[in-house]
């Protein structure tokens, strides 16, 4: 900016002991700072700065696309697994702009250009959230002055987006990899997410995968794992923070020199018998207690709270949601869970991988 020349602001972080650094998800970014709270005042006037007034050039932006590929490179073209993940969200979703991956394909990226960065980066779509040791008063004052005077560069977006079609037909994907030392599957529900749930299936979802798969004591763990022996590492999990829709993962190894075949066959008849009966009171009891014992833990952490609190509001969700979570897990039922578990972990709903060794 022409306050700040390139480069200060990282420079400052660093001199301050502080650490800053920023992250995509399907529907949003964030940029975040870690520093000393006496620091405040000053990196808020910072940020407020080079929200509003940012002098780019396509010099500055060419470099960053760059390493934009080259993060791409590292993280998705040279790591099967996350490729397999890439194609298995881009065979999950018919229509919704879900199915792209988050950093984008490569032709899509070789096309960004300043132009369209900068349509995004409006005061207008800015949530900030502050953690720490301040009051709120204190923290009031500060956005006052430093945020409310700016102006809007671009009308905040509307979100439109293309309706997903309700799952008619289970969609299946292979890759051979000659890289992929491990063989695995796993496989995504289509589910609600929390910010359009509208009849509190999403912590009975978030119940069902804890005592479905997060864990030694876990059902699939115990079954695949311990029981049977057929597989090397398995579980499940509950990703519902998206705005538009969620998904339930189930996933499976098989122990060295073990079939693929059998350990799916396993994985499945879990699904099947926890689709048809649910869980069990003392699984219920288990889960939720554990899932309120990893929110308090993630409390402890400044950085964690910032997201939680971040994450939910940019997606829609209100404060009383996220500070009254941890009630609403405790009043889900057994009944709940059965009724959640019937209704999403139908076949016709699912998306199923496979990673193969190429021999």
């Amino acid at each position: 900016t022409p306050k700040h020349p390139a480069g200060d602001f990282s420079k400052f972080i660093r001199r301050i002991g502080g650490e800053d650094n920023a992250f995509t998800s399907k529907d949003y970014t964030a940029y975040y700072q870690r520093i000393a709270k006496e620091h405040l005042g000053t990196m808020m006037e910072m940020e407020a700065d080079r929200m509003q007034n940012l002098v780019l050039t396509d010099n500055d932006v060419k470099p960053e696309l760059q390493v934009v590929l080259e993060e791409r490179n590292m993280r998705t073209d040279n790591d099967p697994s996350s490729l397999l993940s890439e194609q298995l969200q881009a065979m999950l979703y018919l229509a919704h702009p879900y199915r792209k991956p988050v950093i984008g394909w490569r032709p899509e990226i070789v096309e960004l250009n300043l132009e369209k960065a900068l349509d995004f980066y409006t005061p207008a779509n800015a949530i900030v959230i502050v953690a720490g040791d301040v009051e709120a008063p204190e923290v009031k004052a500060l956005a006052d002055k430093y945020y409310a005077p700016l102006k809007n560069t671009a009308p905040a977006a509307v979100r439109s987006r293309n309706p997903e079609p309700e799952p008619i037909a289970p969609r299946r994907v292979t890759l051979t990899d000659a890289r992929a030392s491990t063989p695995y599957v796993q496989r995504y529900y289509l589910t609600p997410s929390y910010p359009k749930d509208e009849n509190r299936e999403a912590e009975a979802l978030d119940i069902l995968a804890e005592a479905l798969g997060d864990g030694p004591t876990s059902r699939i763990y115990r079954e695949l794992v311990v029981k049977r022996r057929v597989a090397s590492y398995a579980g499940a999990e509950y990703d519902g923070d998206n705005i538009d829709s969620g998904t339930l993962g189930v996933y499976a190894a098989p122990v060295p020199g073990g079939s693929m075949k059998d350990a799916e066959a396993a994985l499945d008849a879990v699904i099947d018998e926890v689709a048809k009966n649910g869980i069990t009171q003392e699984e219920l009891d288990g889960a939720r207690k554990q899932l309120i014992a990893d929110t308090i833990y993630a409390l402890d952490s400044q950085t964690r709270l910032a997201n939680l609190f971040g994450e939910g509001l940019v997606t829609g969700r209100t404060v009383e949601d996220i500070t009254g979570w941890t009630q609403s897990i405790q009043k889900g039922t057994v009944e709940d869970v059965k009724a959640v578990a019937a209704k999403y972990l139908e076949i016709d709903r699912s998306g199923a991988g496979r990673l193969l060794p190429k021999r």
